[in-house]
């Protein structure tokens, strides 16, 4: 189990993780009270990936005030998304994204980071990434820089610029301006 706790806001995030090889099999969620950044909700996720650790499949369920909503994100074998959420059907390569990343959410941005080493090797990436936003759960294409070295990993995201540390495996510890770990 993995636990994160934000740094200036009332939300935390939850996650068991199976690992087998490079697999991953998470299931997660995440809790937040009203604050300026968000409404109070409360999100559930499974997530599962391939002996590479490419994503696979990310089922997400999130409830707040205003009512509950769902959403699936599959990729087959020939690198195609299906995307289904409330608003939509589509099915798109996400310009060859192989991973999933998630609006507040400091688990998913391990994925890319075991997938590639960069916890253990010095490397600048850009990551095509489907990008989902937990609140309304919309979903985007979104390219995320990593740049990994002596001082950690700087990531560039949709909504933020930091520095993150991570452990031995590749988990992040601390993403200033969003979580640490507890």
């Amino acid at each position: 189990m993995l636990t994160w706790r934000a740094h200036d806001v009332p939300r935390m995030e939850s996650v068991r993780v199976q690992l087998s090889g490079n697999r991953i099999k998470a299931a997660g969620r995440i809790v937040g009270a009203a604050c300026a950044d968000h409404p109070a909700f409360s999100a559930s996720y499974d997530l599962v990936t391939d002996e590479y650790g490419v994503t696979k499949r990310l089922s997400v369920r999130t409830s707040l005030a205003s009512g509950d909503r769902q959403a699936s994100v599959s990729r087959d074998d020939e690198g195609y998304w299906m995307v289904e959420n409330s608003a939509s059907h589509q099915r798109s390569t996400y310009s060859g994204a192989l991973d999933v990343d998630m609006v507040l959410s400091p688990f998913f941005n391990t994925l890319p980071i075991r997938r590639f080493g960069l916890h253990t090797q010095v490397q600048d990436l850009e990551v095509p990434t489907v990008y989902v936003n937990l609140l309304d759960l919309s979903i985007q294409e979104a390219t995320l820089t990593y740049s990994s070295g002596s001082e950690g990993i700087h990531v560039i995201s949709p909504v933020s610029t930091s520095s993150v540390t991570v452990d031995a495996e590749g988990f992040v510890l601390d993403y200033p301006g969003l979580a640490e770990r507890i």
